[in-house]
């Protein structure tokens, strides 16, 4: 496994990769970067790759992920939440239970359960790319963000999501 940095507006990404696709991206403030041992090997093309992308999605446009090698390591089941997610467009939102009805009809199931595709969400390792902060709570809270909610509103302000109607949760 080899990793490279990225310093973005937001702060450094630790980029890892297999040597040919990208395994996962890492916020500084992720933990989980950290536990990952791998070479400095920051001239390596896919992370010459996953810098243009970042780039061009930084400076406010929508790239197309298509060309972008990645490689989601997950359950069967991350992976189909994983899968159902790209689908969510830039710019967009949805709901944890907008994912939990998607998986839920592909499994020929009447329901699934949002709190499941909500933990799948917080294992994936690719996050901006895989845009886990376009979900958001059924109410408009802004939960569930590996990286912490003031990235996630960035972010969403970055891509034009009108932010009006959303909030942060409540304090317990």
């Amino acid at each position: 496994m080899y990793f490279a940095n990225y310093e973005s507006p937001i702060g450094v990404y630790k980029m890892v990769s297999d040597g040919q696709a990208l395994t996962g991206l890492y916020h500084v403030s992720d933990p989980k970067g950290e536990k990952i041992e791998c070479t400095d090997k920051q001239e390596l093309p896919i992370f010459k790759q996953v810098r243009a992308w970042l780039d061009a999605y930084f400076a406010g446009q929508n790239p197309t992920i298509e060309t972008l090698p990645l490689h989601l390591e997950g359950t069967p089941f991350q992976k189909e939440v994983w899968n159902a997610l790209l689908q969510v467009e830039y710019g967009q939102l949805a709901t944890y239970g907008d994912l939990a009805k998607v998986i839920a009809s592909h499994r020929g199931l009447k329901r699934m359960s949002s709190q499941a595709v909500g933990h799948a969400l917080g294992k994936n390792p690719i996050p901006v790319i895989v845009p886990c902060h376009r979900i958001v709570g059924a109410n408009g809270n802004l939960t569930g963000y590996t990286g912490g909610l003031d990235i996630k509103t960035y972010l969403l302000k970055l891509e034009g999501v009108q932010m009006d109607t959303l909030h942060y949760p409540k304090k317990k």
